[in-house]
């Protein structure tokens, strides 16, 4: 009863403040000086992910870091030398074992909660988190199940309490540029986006202890940091298992959740031979691990339906040697931009049957964040976009509204896994995405990225 009071009072004192706020825009980006409205946040996983987040938490005026969590002693000691290097208190820490976060989400001073934590483990920390009444911030996947996606929505809708699905890409300097463009109508109507994750992570789902990340070729047990839990899931599961850095910023674009919706998706699979390989080429054919079968095909690529007319063509490539893309196409009516080859083409503006350079196309349409809050963003991470994520997880903690990137976007982009598996399984039989808004996405306005400060 203590812990609801005193979330109650810091909703109440937050939704006064932030009408100052909305007054004053110069105070938003954590430079209020208020310093009895600190957002008090508590990590789970302090881990590389976890630990980008915590050195930008850090760099606000706004919060203060009460807690954190992690089952690595080696990852709290690194945590705990960031405070210390930079004079700030200790946080509680937890960690005695897998459930230890729950002592955490207890906390009277914890308001904000932010997981990154291995992909099994999102979804129930995200709902013992809004359970407990903390507005809760999820790296990406969110879920991995149709069944927790579903958690994920009927856990908001029965608590009222805020998820915010972390995808830092929606905040890419360029995405943002494109996305200014679309707001301004200059590639016309939308018909088709291009997008995946196309990333070769071969040295990070093999490793070991000894080479660190270079030519290691043990996982599980024996791994270091991701190949302890990542490798598997290329084990377990054919499926595009990381889906939301493409579809995310697409999905946004074409306002998905907010007046169109996807509808349904195909997805068909490659055989899997480039994890096989790398251990081949590093191990040996006789290392222990070039017996190991998976199941996960080395590309895999999904077609998406959207309710309005639109295709997203999504694809998963980690496991062959590859230059890293997004592979992002956003194409209308009136012209198209593509992330490969920096090029554009804008009908009645390039010359006919020719491509631009996008970047004074990119440049004319930065996008107003990034004109005002870029310098914020030096060294916070992926190109600054670490920062504007966080920013905005922040600045809709602090107020308990509904973040940028809520709890159903969180649900329909994480469905991408589970239904491209069966479809997969089935020769690419198309499946229905569930509709996560309950018919609510046909009133529901479009965020407006243009004009809100987050």
């Amino acid at each position: 009863m203590n812990s609801q009071n005193n979330r109650r009072n810091f909703i109440k004192k937050t939704a006064i403040a932030s009408a100052g706020i909305s007054l004053l825009p110069h105070l938003t980006y954590g430079m209020s000086n208020d310093k009895q409205q600190k957002l008090r946040v508590g990590l789970i996983g302090v881990g590389l992910r976890g630990t980008n987040h915590l050195n930008n938490l850090l760099n606000r005026s706004d919060v203060t870091i009460t807690a954190i969590c992690d089952i690595d002693s080696r990852r709290i000691k690194i945590a705990n030398d960031i405070f210390n290097k930079k004079e700030v208190k200790s946080p509680k820490v937890f960690g005695k074992n897998d459930y230890d976060y729950r002592n955490l989400l207890d906390l009277k001073d914890v308001d904000a909660v932010i997981i990154s934590t291995p992909w099994l483990w999102h979804t129930r920390m995200s709902v013992d988190s809004m359970k407990a009444g903390k507005y809760t911030g999820v790296e990406v996947s969110a879920a991995n199940t149709l069944e927790e996606c579903w958690d994920l929505v009927n856990v908001h809708e029965e608590t009222g309490s805020h998820l915010m699905i972390l995808e830092n890409v929606n905040y890419r300097r360029d995405i943002m540029a494109v996305l200014n463009m679309v707001k301004q109508n200059v590639f016309g109507e939308l018909v088709h986006f291009r997008c995946g994750y196309q990333h070769d992570l071969r040295f990070v789902k093999l490793n070991d202890g000894k080479t660190a990340y270079g030519k290691g070729v043990e996982f599980g047990e024996k791994g270091i940091s991701e190949s302890v839990w990542r490798t598997q899931h290329s084990v377990s599961r054919n499926a595009d298992v990381y889906p939301t850095h493409g579809v995310g910023p697409m999905a946004t674009m074409c306002n998905v959740n907010r007046g169109n919706r996807f509808s349904s998706i195909t997805s068909n699979a490659t055989k899997g031979i480039g994890l096989h390989d790398y251990i081949v080429k590093n191990g040996g054919k006789d290392h222990p691990n070039a017996k190991v079968k998976f199941k996960q095909g080395d590309v895999i690529t999904s077609t998406i339906e959207t309710t309005n007319g639109e295709t997203i063509i999504v694809t998963h490539d980690c496991n062959l040697p590859r230059p890293y893309s997004l592979g992002f196409r956003v194409q209308g009516s009136n012209g198209l931009w593509e992330v490969d080859g920096n090029r554009i083409y804008i009908e009645g503006q390039s010359d006919p049957h020719r491509w631009d350079k996008a970047d004074d196309w990119l440049t004319k349409y930065d996008h107003p964040l990034w004109k005002k809050y870029g310098e914020h963003a030096l060294g916070a991470g992926h190109g600054g976009m670490d920062f504007f994520v966080i920013n905005a997880f922040v600045e809709s903690a602090k107020r308990n509204i509904a973040p940028p990137l809520d709890v159903y976007d969180a649900a329909a982009w994480s469905s991408i896994t589970p239904l491209s598996e069966v479809s997969i399984e089935n020769n690419g039989e198309p499946q229905n995405f569930p509709d996560f808004t309950r018919g609510n996405w046909i009133k529901r306005k479009p965020y407006n990225w243009m004009k809100d400060k987050f």
